[in-house]
């Protein structure tokens, strides 16, 4: 006999507080990591905030900058930083 419930939702799932800094650029409401990176990649690439010669890095407007801490950043870099702007909700 197979179990009926549902499976827990993974950590990436969880929808999480974004900072008032990281809210500035994503919105306010609670996302999932995923969702967070994806927004953050949208503003990116709208904004054009990748490096031309290395695209791997994102250079950081005053909005990212409040997040990052610092004017560019590689794209691992920022997951670690941005999960230091999410709070469990």
């Amino acid at each position: 006999m197979t179990s009926t419930t549902t499976p827990k939702p993974s950590a990436f799932m969880k929808a999480l507080k974004p900072s008032a800094e990281l809210a500035a650029v994503v919105g306010l409401e609670p996302l999932p990591r995923t969702d967070v990176t994806k927004r953050l990649w949208d503003y990116i690439k709208a904004n054009n905030l990748q490096n031309p010669a290395n695209k791997r890095n994102i250079l950081c407007d005053a909005k990212l900058r409040a997040i990052m801490g610092k004017d560019e950043v590689t794209m691992f870099e920022m997951t670690g930083l941005v999960g230091k702007h999410l709070s469990q909700v």
